[in-house]
């Protein structure tokens, strides 16, 4: 009886937060980024590369009104990734536009490379 009323909980529980999943990723689809001029790949770390280390980067850079990125701060992904994909965006220009805040995600696969 006990784990029939926890299944009922989770999936009462999974289906009122459905919705507001839903308008959040609703949300976050409607921002339109700025386009990219130049972009600049990240080198890879050799000690990632060695280690078999993939994943994800995602940061948030700060762009100026002239396309040139003022700051760059990692949101998520692997600590010996992140300094690289700061570098490389930290590189990149975009069109010229109101300051913004650039969501961008960057993956990183030692066997691609």
């Amino acid at each position: 009886m006990h784990t029939r009323s926890l299944v009922v909980l989770c999936l009462l529980f999974s289906y009122c937060l459905g919705p507001a999943r839903a308008a959040h990723s609703q949300q976050s689809s409607s921002t339109v980024m700025r386009t990219i001029v130049r972009k600049t790949d990240p080198r890879y770390p050799e000690i990632a590369r060695r280690m078999n280390i993939s994943g994800t980067v995602k940061v948030i850079a700060v762009v100026a009104p002239d396309g040139k990125v003022k700051a760059v701060e990692a949101a998520g992904g692997h600590p010996l990734l992140i300094q690289a994909a700061q570098e490389a965006i930290s590189q990149w220009k975009f069109a010229p536009g109101q300051e913004s805040r650039e969501v961008i995600e960057l993956h990183f696969n030692p066997l691609l490379k």
